[in-house]
């Protein structure tokens, strides 16, 4: 698997969005009988959307190399995207913009990396594009079991999350709802850079190597994280509720940095605390970014 199809992708996403939505949900009359298509019909979303039949088909067979902002805009109010689903869906019917091109290996600037160094109190860490770590402070080496074990170029949160069996016992009962979420991170990615070969790579190994994933993938989900609440049952401190708050580092549009929140005074401040002083005694010997890979395999 080398690249990701922009087409394929474009078919899928617009045939499960439709498949969600019922006649009577986008303001069609019952349909007398029995539907044979679950949700509405192709013919059904150009009628809504004010596009002829043959048109709608040809754009979601990724055919239509021309496709206008408004008509995009009116099968995005037809099947009722969100704002996440509407990016996605605009970057796979425009693929021609952009030429295929070697992605830059991925870095931290000195700032990003002060910044995690600063934050002591509270799990910090920085995403790149294909959810590499590219770097984190203490607390979340100390948070998620393992994770440093992993090899060099391979600190992945995808990776950890299928493929590391710590991950399972670390989310617990809300494992299944966090992976589906990193399930839809990385189709998101994959919309706005289809020739990334190493997101194809870590996608077909996923697929191969775990059937969750291959299930989740092909329902064509995407998530954007933004903030919200994520519990942990961790195997030295127990039951852990922590915020989170995402953001986008101006000038480098495809990291994440995620920061975690406590509330003052629970439990789970309690247990942030003995994870700290737990950590503290390998800090001197623990490194605090990712060590470097050959810069050949983060491109």
């Amino acid at each position: 698997m080398s690249e990701i199809v922009p087409e394929t992708d474009l078919r899928e996403f617009l045939r499960t969005r439709r498949a969600r939505i019922t006649p009577e949900q986008a303001g069609l009359p019952p349909h007398p009988g029995v539907r044979r298509v679950p949700g509405l019909r192709r013919e059904e979303v150009a009628q809504l959307a004010g596009v002829s039949v043959d048109y709608y088909i040809r754009l979601e067979r990724g055919r239509s190399t021309s496709v206008s902002e408004s008509v995009l805009e009116a099968v995005a109010r037809v099947l009722q995207l969100d704002d996440t689903e509407r990016s996605h869906l605009f970057a796979l019917a425009k693929p021609a913009r952009r030429r295929p091109c070697t992605v830059a290996a991925q870095r931290a600037r000195t700032g990003l990396l002060r910044a995690l160094d600063n934050i002591t109190d509270v799990p910090a860490l920085l995403l790149g594009h294909r959810l590499d770590v590219l770097a984190s402070n203490h607390l979340i080496r100390a948070l998620y079991p393992d994770f440093e074990t992993l090899p060099a170029g391979e600190q992945n949160m995808a990776r950890y999350m299928f493929l590391n069996p710590a991950a399972r016992d670390l989310y617990s009962n809300y494992w299944v709802e966090t992976a589906r979420e990193i399930v839809g991170m990385l189709h998101l990615y994959t919309s706005h850079h289809p020739h990334d070969s190493r997101l194809a790579q870590l996608v077909g190994d996923l697929s191969r190597n775990d059937p969750d994933f291959r299930r989740w993938w092909a329902d064509h989900d995407v998530f954007r994280p933004q903030h919200g609440t994520k519990r942990y049952h961790h195997p030295l401190v127990g039951e852990l509720t922590l915020g989170y708050e995402a953001f986008t580092p101006i000038g480098d549009p495809d990291q994440t940095l995620g920061i975690y929140t406590v509330k003052p005074g629970s439990p789970s401040e309690d247990a942030l605390r003995m994870l700290a002083s737990w950590n503290i005694d390998t800090a001197s010997i623990t490194p605090r970014h990712p060590p470097r890979a050959n810069p050949a395999r983060l491109r």
